[in-house]
Order: C-alpha cells, then structure tokens, then sequence
C-alpha cells in the first residue's frame, strides 16, 4: 500500500468518524429539557476564623421519641504545651507543632515585605508567639520567617 493509499483511507477512517461524533452531538429532541448555565462571582469578606470542629446537625424523626435523640455537647478547644521552634526551618516548625496536636498554625514575613511562604522548607523561623511552653489551641501559634540564607539571629 503506498503513503497516498494510506492517507485516503485514514482520511476516510478521520471524516466517518467526525461525522459520527457531530451526528450525535448535533441531535435536537424536543422531549430534553433546555439546560442553561449562569455564572456569578461572590466576593466573601472573613470576619471571623473558620470553625474548627464541625457541628452536627439533628433533625427530629417522626418516628423516634424526641426524648430519644442526643443533645450535641460543644467540644472545648485542645489546648497544648507549644513546643519550641525558633531556628528551625518552616516546614519542620509546622510538623513539630502538629505532633503536639495543633494542625494549624500561621506564618508571616519577618523581614516586612509581606512575602508568602509558599516553600515553607526555604524559610527559616526567627521568632515565635507565643513563647515555648504556653498553652496554645488551633491558629493560635505566630510563627515569623525570613528565607534561609538572609540575615537572622540563628
């Protein structure tokens, strides 16, 4: 079979199978629905820290007594020892304050630039708040950076 064979015959196998694909995209039933789509934008302004537990909804069963169903407790925040770690790299700092129990924890330019850390092993932590030792509960820990390699006091 020489090239140009094989061009039209894989030319033929591409418009069969175009005109397959368009044939069933291109079909009209009267008996769908007409879908549309609207697009919104929504700009939300935090005013207060997200949750950190997720509360349970109860809805009533006609069928069970109302007596029957349990009252949700609020759970207290978790307070524990913050650890210290001042001269560690970022994402070290993060870990060992998650090993202590808080999973979140925040971080910010010390040098005033306003630089994210979006490589936290690329910085270093040059202070903290609050101090090794506190008790400290989700969000509460202040860890201040700079890159590794500007000046600090490690």
């Amino acid at each position: 079979m020489t090239s140009s064979s094989r061009f039209r015959v894989r030319s033929v196998i591409v418009f069969a199978l175009s005109a397959i694909v368009l044939a069933g995209c291109g079909s009209q039933d009267s008996a769908e629905p007409e879908v549309s789509t609207e697009v919104r934008t929504v700009t939300v302004e935090a005013t207060a820290p997200a949750p950190t537990s997720i509360e349970r909804i109860v809805i009533p069963d006609a069928s069970v007594p109302e007596s029957a169903v349990p009252e949700p407790t609020a759970s207290e925040p978790v307070l524990v020892s913050m650890p210290p770690v001042v001269c560690m790299n970022l994402q070290s700092a993060q870990n060992a304050i998650q090993a202590v129990g808080v999973f979140f924890s925040r971080s910010e330019d010390a040098s005033g630039e306003g630089r994210m850390q979006v490589n936290d092993s690329n910085w270093i932590v040059v202070e903290q708040s609050p101090a090794p030792g506190t008790l400290v509960g989700e969000g509460d820990a202040l860890l201040s950076v700079v890159k590794i390699g500007e000046p600090n006091n490690c």
